[in-house]
């Protein structure tokens, strides 16, 4: 057993043909390090307490943010140093400049780049949890899944999807300022678009003010088919990103 493992979860069989590429890019990097793969289809809910698990049963990300986190208890309970979360829309894409922290957790960074009300393109810089990292003896794994899961107990309703995940996680991290995993981004629509057309303003952006040259991001494959973004643009992200980086 590797003193690492990494873990990813999606339903299956997978909603678009280009996650599978996400995938393989993760179990690749995952093996090159010689790490542990662990990859769990919805089975991950089963991990949830029987009443949240339905109380939260038509809010799929929000039963995801909390699940990822126990399956992350667990992973450090069967006798892994290290976990390691992905998306399953994570795609790492420079695979030798993704090196992990020294640190006890880390978390991903989101600079986010929109429209704002006025028309013009604004960046809101936060963490997010499409990619986690905890290692043995960290205190901030439990407390981060027992605060996730009595805010949910509390909450009457529906929630906001990032609720328990990038929200809470940046409220946090504003507070006590959390490791982060620069080199771990996320791309919003306008700058995946960037990437398949003669535009550039969000990508330089965002380049602008990220802190580091990203080695992996996730490509948010719930707004990409609401954003009209298809299958064959994404996968022709992923080579630009695969074969030029941003």
């Amino acid at each position: 057993m590797s003193a690492t493992l990494v873990i990813q979860s999606h339903r299956d069989p997978l909603p678009f043909d280009w996650l599978q590429a996400c995938l393989d890019s993760v179990a690749a990097w995952a093996r090159a390090n010689e790490y542990d793969y662990r990859f769990i289809d919805d089975r991950l809910f089963d991990l949830l307490a029987p009443d949240l698990r339905e109380k939260n049963c038509q809010q799929r990300v929000i039963a995801s943010d909390l699940a990822r986190l126990r399956c992350l208890q667990q992973g450090l309970a069967e006798g892994y140093d290290c976990v390691i979360w992905c998306d399953a829309d994570f795609l790492i894409f420079k695979p030798r400049d993704f090196i992990l922290l020294e640190a006890n957790f880390a978390l991903g960074r989101e600079v986010w780049v929109q429209h704002d009300v006025r028309g013009k393109l604004r960046t809101y810089i936060k963490v997010h949890n499409a990619f986690l990292m905890f290692r043995r003896g960290n205190h901030f794994l439990d407390f981060y899944a027992d605060s996730a899961e009595r805010l949910l107990r509390l909450n009457q309703g529906r929630v906001a999807p990032q609720f328990i995940g990038p929200k809470l996680l940046t409220a946090l991290h504003n507070i006590v300022q959390c490791p982060v995993m620069e080199s771990a981004g996320m791309l919003s629509p306008l700058v995946l678009r960037d990437l398949v057309s003669c535009q550039n303003d969000a990508l330089r952006l965002m380049q602008q003010q990220s802190s580091v040259k990203l080695a992996g991001a996730n490509l948010g494959s719930s707004l990409t088919l609401r954003e009209g973004i298809g299958d064959e643009e994404m996968e022709a992200i992923i080579e630009h990103l695969v074969t030029k980086g941003l």
